[in-house]
């Protein structure tokens, strides 16, 4: 259950920032100020399964 709660904290603040850095990248880079959904919501994915599967694996060595 800390898994899940854990996963979607994760997702969400990585998805928001990464969209917010995807949107100024696009804006000074290109002069669209355009997002890149789709990158925004792999990072969210890939960081929301490895962060608190980290923590669960330090939390076990601790122990």
């Amino acid at each position: 259950m800390n898994f899940l709660r854990d996963f979607a904290i994760t997702f969400v603040i990585v998805f928001i920032v990464s969209t917010i850095v995807s949107y100024f990248y696009s804006l000074i880079a290109h002069s669209a100020g355009s997002v890149d959904w789709e990158t925004s919501f792999r990072f969210a994915v890939i960081f929301g399964i490895i962060f608190p599967t980290i923590r669960i694996v330090e939390k076990r060595q601790k122990d």
